[in-house]
């Protein structure tokens, strides 16, 4: 199983950036988490970060074909992106949505993600291991919706 992941704007500061909310694991460190999770499941993995919208929307349109489920964290997008929540709609595929904090405890404006309604689930609160939960929903599932 090949697993595409995405990383929205500013993850590449984590560890750097809010530590209180976002913890002090770096992107890199995740990163090589879900390598050796991957591996251990016997899945293939690529990771992708990007602070450019249309960069990631290229990206998830990129995975048709290429990629068996998308496991994405959109950052601030989850809350303004339109046209990542009709990209992830447009492929199809199993769909995992990540957040490290949880978005419902924040302020008002993150309680509402656009890319919810088109993903098979979402994981958050779990700072860096919400992405390795979203490795194992991927695992358990069979990639299925």
């Amino acid at each position: 199983m090949r697993i595409l992941v995405i990383h929205g704007p500013n993850l590449n500061l984590l560890g750097e950036r809010e530590p209180e909310v976002y913890g002090s694991t770096t992107l890199g460190e995740i990163d090589e988490r879900l390598r050796k999770r991957a591996e251990e499941l016997g899945f293939e993995i690529t990771t992708f970060q990007s602070n450019h919208e249309g960069e990631i929307v290229d990206r998830i349109a990129e995975a048709r074909g290429g990629a068996d489920a998308i496991i994405i964290n959109p950052g601030a997008y989850t809350h303004t992106s339109v046209a990542i929540r009709d990209a992830l709609a447009a492929v199809g595929l199993p769909t995992v949505e990540v957040h490290l904090s949880n978005i419902y405890a924040r302020e008002a404006f993150r309680h509402t993600s656009l890319v919810a309604p088109v993903v098979t689930g979402q994981i958050s609160g779990f700072g860096a291991n919400s992405y390795l939960l979203a490795l194992e929903a991927i695992s358990l599932s069979g990639g299925g919706r």
